[in-house]
């Protein structure tokens, strides 16, 4: 097919290379404009832009679709369809009625369960045990369109937002291979009203981390929040990022480091029960797992996780 690729960031380069790999014509590919990033602050390809340029395929990347010549130019591109996966631009109606076929969305969620902006990030926040990936005809609605594909997978008891992302955008690559395949064959199926819930956009101030909450929720925020924003706390006058936890054992006052059962092991009491914590981030450094973090840092049984000013944004699934 001829194909109108459209995404930005490194979720959505497994798809692009699996269309080019699956010998579909790829006649532009959109994607944000670069922006300044670094220290230096000099204008950076998106991750999507950076590949097309490799594959040797047209780069376009619009600020806005709505004026009537960028969507002259999009529908000159004579597209059987148009595939968008993290876009980041509204699609006007005229763009969802040039290609031929439409325009295909690959959405990281089992819709119509968290339509929105961070789907991976709030399952993982809700205490979700499965989440997926949907292929959908796009309309005018934010992911209301039909679903022609979906699939499955669990979400494991320690895995965080960055594990489900890779994953899930290898699932979509393959589901929407599989879906230009089979499109004329395949049926649309309209989201069901009940089940519809939406994933906002993850604000950095639902990165602090409440001790007083329940065991659950904050392990829920620091594997929802990993690796971006981070979930953070203050230890010894130092801010640190909580990047990895699993539920732990034992009883405390909210942020108190409690006797290790083992060497290595990071154990801080909640509000009810405890979490311990797998993976840190010191500023200035790279992520460490616990143990290697406790030698540069040792916490002694009863130091405590300052609490944040205010409270601490997250999800409890409500």
């Amino acid at each position: 097919m001829r194909v109108i690729f459209m995404g930005t960031p490194d979720f959505s380069v497994p798809v692009l290379d699996a269309l080019v790999e699956a010998g579909h014509e790829v006649a532009a590919v959109y994607c944000q404009p670069p922006r300044p990033a670094g220290r230096g602050k000099k204008d950076r390809p998106t991750p999507v832009q950076a590949r097309a340029e490799a594959l040797g395929l047209p780069v376009r990347h619009p600020v806005s679709l709505r004026s009537a010549e960028e969507q002259a130019a999009f529908a000159a591109l004579e597209a059987d369809v148009a595939v968008v996966v993290a876009y980041g631009l509204i699609l006007p109606q005229a763009i969802l009625d040039a290609p031929a076929k439409g325009c295909l969305n690959i959405h990281a969620s089992l819709l119509p369960r968290w339509r929105g902006a961070a789907p991976i990030h709030r399952a993982v926040m809700a205490g979700d045990r499965e989440t997926g990936v949907c292929i959908m005809q796009m309309e005018a609605g934010l992911d209301t369109g039909p679903v022609l594909l979906s699939r499955a997978t669990p979400i494991g008891p320690q895995e965080t937002t960055g594990d489900l992302h890779d994953r899930l955008s290898r699932m979509g690559a393959e589901l929407i291979v599989d879906a230009l395949t089979r499109l004329d064959a395949l049926e649309p199926e309209t989201q069901p009203e009940d089940g519809v819930c939406y994933a906002e956009k993850v604000d950095k101030a639902e990165a602090a981390v409440d001790w007083t909450r329940p065991a659950e929720a904050v392990d829920r925020q620091i594997r929802g929040l990993s690796p971006f924003p981070g979930a953070w706390a203050v230890i010894n006058g130092q801010r640190v990022k909580l990047l990895g936890s699993c539920m732990g054992e034992g009883d405390g006052a909210p942020g108190e480091v409690l006797e290790p059962q083992a060497e290595g092991v990071l154990t801080v009491a909640c509000g009810a029960g405890a979490v311990r914590i797998t993976r840190l981030q010191r500023a200035g450094r790279g992520a460490q797992d616990a143990a290697e973090f406790l030698r540069g840092m040792p916490l002694a049984a009863g130091a405590r996780f300052e609490a944040p000013q205010g409270r601490a944004g997250g999800e409890d699934g409500q």
